[in-house]
């Protein structure tokens, strides 16, 4: 890929200082039709999470379950917000192919959409963060975490992470770093170097973004195994845990897929600083392809979890117990089937040991006589 570049002089803008318009890009990858098809599949993906999610909490009659779509709420609509922003200035660049030089003078978009996408980029994986330790308090600690967790309180740390992205993200702002015009020209992002402020703001990109996928991944590990014991151990019927094992599925597959599209980014971002290596254009853009991968990837996970078969047959699966060793009914039903109170799909975890006598009277021709 090669750019005609025009005479810097002194007056030239910091975000021009890099990469100056206008260029000559031949990728395919830089292309109206990719960043099209990733902005209405991600925007329409968005859209219908968000409905389901909305139905979900509407219905739901969970405490704990309310929370969490409230931090699901917040990331479908930092995902959506993310996608429409930086979204439209890309296909607008691919469209009219208008000169940034000309557009922005003073670089007041580039510096919009850079911050955009850091600000966008991090609450993800923050929002995740955040998630695992509330669903590993919430099993570990739950009579703890009951008395203080309120509505107001979850929808106050969903604004702190926002508030969190939003000051790492207005750093380059305050001379800490640069938002630097990126190849083939169609956005703008930090400047991924190895000298002075540029080195300290892209360490704090990337190293915070692989701290909130490493504390994900090891509080959601604690939390999975300790479930698993509840759930299946001498103690499984002290409380329901249907809910809880619905969330930590959905919670799991969502810090798979952020660490899937996110940290290849975010490793190369923080090798090539740390290790003064050149940056590859091509690389840097198909590693920025696959982030928006997440926020396609996301909101199918919620919409998939409402459907009730996919539903029921991920609780059997994550609290399966054979009945010839206990007569246990764990995760499948809230009873032993086919007597009055059993409920097909029900997915408690719920084990007990049913005599004839503690067995409610059967309806219909196979009722005992």
């Amino acid at each position: 890929m090669n750019a005609s570049v025009l005479p810097l002089t002194n007056n030239t803008p910091l975000c021009f200082t890099k990469n100056s318009p206008p260029f000559n890009y031949t990728l395919p990858i830089a292309s109206a039709y990719y960043s099209s098809i990733f902005m209405i599949l991600g925007l329409t993906s968005n859209l219908v999470a968000f409905v389901v999610l909305l139905k979900s909490f509407q219905r739901t009659q969970s405490r704990s379950r309310s929370f969490f779509l409230i931090f699901l709420a917040g990331l479908v609509f930092t995902d959506f917000m993310g996608l429409l922003l930086t979204g439209t200035i890309v296909v607008s660049f691919h469209v009219t192919h208008f000169n940034w030089r000309h557009l922005d003078p003073y670089c007041h978009l580039c510096n919009f959409m850079g911050m955009s996408m850091v600000f966008y980029g991090l609450c993800p994986l923050l929002l995740g963060a955040t998630m695992a330790v509330e669903r590993f308090i919430g099993i570990n600690r739950p009579f703890a975490r009951a008395s203080s967790a309120t509505k107001s309180r979850t929808i106050s740390l969903v604004l702190l992470v926002w508030f969190i992205a939003g000051c790492i993200a207005l750093l380059p702002l305050t001379g800490f770093g640069a938002y630097h015009l990126q190849m083939p020209g169609s956005w703008c992002f930090l400047n991924i170097s190895s000298k002075g402020y540029d080195l300290v703001f892209s360490l704090i990109f990337s190293l915070t973004g692989l701290i909130c996928i490493a504390v994900s991944f090891l509080l959601n590990t604690i939390s999975v195994v300790t479930l698993i014991k509840v759930c299946c151990g001498q103690d499984r019927s002290q409380r329901r845990r249907d809910h809880e094992v619905e969330m930590m599925v959905q919670l799991i597959l969502i810090m798979v897929i952020a660490s899937s599209c996110w940290c290849p980014l975010l490793i190369f971002i923080l090798m090539s600083t740390v290790t003064a290596a050149p940056v590859g254009d091509e690389i840097v853009l198909f590693y920025i392809r696959m982030a928006p991968c997440n926020q396609i990837f996301d909101p199918w996970i919620y919409i998939m979890f409402q459907v009730s078969r996919l539903r029921s047959l991920l609780h059997k699966l994550c609290c399966l117990e054979l009945h010839s060793r206990s007569n246990t009914y764990c995760c499948g039903c809230a009873s032993p089937p086919e007597t009055r109170s059993w409920i097909p799909g029900s997915t408690s975890c719920f084990a007990g040991r049913f005599s004839r006598e503690s067995t409610p009277a059967l309806t219909g021709p196979e009722a005992p006589s």
